[in-house]
């Protein structure tokens, strides 16, 4: 495919190329015309009214010698002009045959990007012959695309999950309603009941569209404030708000805490600690356990939440991170969104820590969570 940017190219440098050369030719002669000239005038002159006898004709020496200079300088100028344009037409057709070859590795690079659209997302440039910038500069459009590729599956993926999440309360309220309405014979109580169902599902599409809108603030983005917070004062926080679910359901909580600062921003440190302390309460079994530990550090604030639960696949725990993943039905709750652990990653990564979990021997989950301590 012929690109109109890339012929543009390939003219503008064969001019420039034609254009340096004409004018390295034109000084050439210029300076050939000039040393000839000189070269004849210093030639030794023969005294006035010298005649010389040439070919059997005897000729005066001072127009000799005028005859013998326009001569050179003529056939120094018709040659040399040969030469010059000889030259020049040589350079126009090798800068026009050998810049095509230059720029053949662009030509690909700008027709791939043209054919590129996101259901052709997949397409690369590859291997090309040039060992020179330009290859460097396909190696790099590639990695572009690839980490492009992937953002785009993500965004498709996490888009269909949050779709998927709230059609669900969506239904609900839907049914309810239909099925309520249709009733003719409905009374008060009916009505009551399905207001109350209406009111939890509303309740937690209103949970799940927070939780998206807190990971989009915070999922790739910097840190607009930062304080010291204790994360101590954070897991009492949390604990606070979820213990008296915990005692519901029987849960033993141990706590061994040390004054741990942490660098960032008070808000998204706070929901770290709420997500785990949640997680750790509502992915629980009944009678189940939990421990969470605060340890300060020089340079890092650790904080590790574990507890009981069901029994979990190592392989499959990384992907509790990924945005609406369950680690199956012992571990998840009625009222989970399966944001939990995707928000915590992305606080995590914008205060430059990091966040790792494993299983638990006999069924649970651990994670624990590093911050900077300065």
């Amino acid at each position: 495919m012929k690109l109109p940017g890339a012929r543009s190219l390939r003219v503008r440098v064969t001019v420039l190329a034609t254009v340096l050369v004409a004018a390295a030719g034109l000084l050439l002669l210029w300076l050939a015309w000039t040393l000839v000239g000189d070269a004849v005038d210093a030639v030794p002159h023969m005294p006035p009214g010298t005649i010389v006898r040439v070919d059997g004709v005897d000729v005066d020496a001072s127009t000799l010698a005028q005859h013998l200079r326009g001569h050179a300088v003529t056939r120094v100028l018709i040659f040399g002009s040969l030469a010059f344009f000889f030259v020049v037409a040589a350079a126009a057709i090798l800068a026009w045959t050998f810049t095509s070859r230059v720029l053949r590795p662009l030509r690909e690079i700008a027709g791939t990007a043209q054919r590129l659209s996101i259901e052709s997302m997949g397409e690369r440039i590859g291997e090309i012959r040039s060992r020179d910038e330009l290859a460097e500069l396909a190696r790099t459009f590639d990695d572009m695309l690839d980490r492009l590729q992937d953002a785009f599956d993500s965004q498709r993926h996490f888009v269909a999950n949050a779709s998927h999440e709230l059609r669900t309360p969506l239904s609900v309220i839907r049914t309810e309603l239909d099925v309520t309405l249709s009733d003719e014979h409905a009374d008060e109580a009916e009505f009551r009941r399905m207001a109350g169902v209406v009111l939890d599902a509303t309740n937690r599409a209103g949970q799940l569209v927070n939780s998206l809108l807190l990971l989009a603030r915070t999922d790739g983005a910097g840190l607009v404030t930062r304080e010291l917070v204790d994360l101590t004062v954070l897991v009492e926080r949390a604990w606070s708000a979820v213990r008296g679910e915990a005692g519901q359901r029987g849960l033993r909580a141990d706590f061994a805490m040390q004054p741990s600062p942490a660098i960032g921003d008070p808000a998204l440190l706070e929901r770290i600690a709420g997500n785990l302390v949640e997680n750790a309460v509502r992915h629980n079994v009944d009678g189940g356990w939990i421990e969470v530990t605060t340890e300060p550090g020089a340079q890092w604030s650790t904080l590790r939440v574990r507890s009981s639960g069901g029994l979990l696949d190592p392989a499959a725990v990384p992907e509790l991170f990924q945005p609406f993943r369950r680690a199956g039905v012992a571990r998840t709750a009625r009222s989970g969104a399966g944001l939990g652990l995707s928000i915590v990653r992305a606080a995590v990564q914008a205060h430059g820590g990091t966040v790792s979990a494993e299983p638990v021997v006999g069924g649970g989950l651990a994670v624990t969570v590093r911050l900077p301590a300065a």
